[in-house]
């Protein structure tokens, strides 16, 4: 048998006033959809389980059928094997927006809709100027940046610890950037000898942070772009991140299924993906904004369900 998922992630929404009290989805226009909930059968899911944040690492996931409480480990690792980067098992990786800072405040999460081209310029320049030695024998690096896809990177901490607190860029809009600041939080038992302390791990983080501000408010891409008007791509901001995830393939959860392909153009989900086990299908045009290629999605998926048992889109 066959196993299609579609997923419209971050399709729900809060109704809108000039729209009749409806959310967006209601009052599109979708036979197709409307065809489907006629036809078939529906219901309701719990897709973020309790104690964990409402994000799409977390609901991807369980939706997959994984227990959170075993897997779950954050973006960072998520995103890293999306892009390639093969997590030791002393890493701790976290999701490294680059933002637009102004008056003390977070104006936007993405750096003024940053192109990655632009933003792979400003992640090894940062890099060459940030990454560090964990000491002076060793040439292994304690912090390491590595670019990603638009305002999405990664930052790789050596011997990090993932019992911190941050907080993420997309919900704090216009509001001051200090009190935002990574903390520590509590951890059960000692902390292993390779691994730094939550309290070590929150001030690299918040130096890296400080020290990236006033690197990027001189660069010149920055600068260019003062010049123009535009918003600056002016700070790091670190979140989400954890340790290599200990996930089985979802062919090992799932006998019955031989092989899977996943398509999507979000990194976090190629790295579920791949962590799963599932053969990562590109797409040309695919955005994971609203000007993606959707037919390509579909003819995609089509295409992939004539030789895999399952695909999740």
């Amino acid at each position: 048998m066959k196993h299609i998922i579609i997923l419209g992630d971050g399709m729900a929404d809060l109704p809108v006033n000039r729209l009749g009290g409806k959310t967006l989805l209601q009052y599109a226009d979708k036979p197709m959809m409307d065809q489907l909930a006629k036809e078939g059968r529906c219901g309701r899911l719990i897709t973020v389980p309790e104690g964990f944040p409402p994000g799409s690492e977390v609901a991807n996931t369980a939706i997959l059928g994984y227990d959170l409480n075993k897997v779950y480990e954050g973006r960072g690792p998520l995103e890293a094997a999306s892009i390639g980067y093969e997590m030791a098992d002393d890493d701790f990786a976290i999701r490294c927006n680059i933002i637009t800072l102004a008056d003390g405040k977070i104006v936007t999460h993405n750096g003024g809709n940053l192109q990655t081209k632009d933003a792979d310029v400003l992640i090894s320049f940062l890099n060459e100027r940030l990454a560090k030695p964990i000491n002076e024998r060793e040439g292994c690096e304690r912090v390491k940046f590595i670019t990603g896809i638009q305002y999405r990177h990664l930052l790789v901490i050596k011997g990090g610890n993932k019992h911190i607190i941050c907080s993420p860029p997309h919900d704090h809009p216009n509001e001051e950037w200090k009190p935002l600041l990574v903390k520590p939080d509590k951890v059960d038992g000692q902390v292993p000898n390779n691994r730094l302390s939550p309290e070590e791990t929150a001030n690299l983080l918040n130096e890296l942070i400080i020290k990236s501000q006033e690197l990027l408010t001189t660069h010149p891409f920055n600068i260019a772009r003062a010049k123009r008007g535009e918003r600056l791509a002016n700070s790091i901001w670190p979140w989400s991140g954890g340790y290599r995830p200990s996930m089985q393939t979802l062919m090992s959860q799932y006998p019955q299924l031989k092989s899977g392909a996943v398509i999507s153009a979000v990194d976090l989900i190629r790295g579920i993906g791949h962590y799963a086990g599932l053969r990562i299908i590109e797409v040309e045009g695919a955005t994971g904004l609203a000007d993606t290629n959707y037919e390509g999605k579909a003819k995609a998926a089509i295409d992939a369900l004539k030789s895999d048992d399952f695909v999740f889109v």
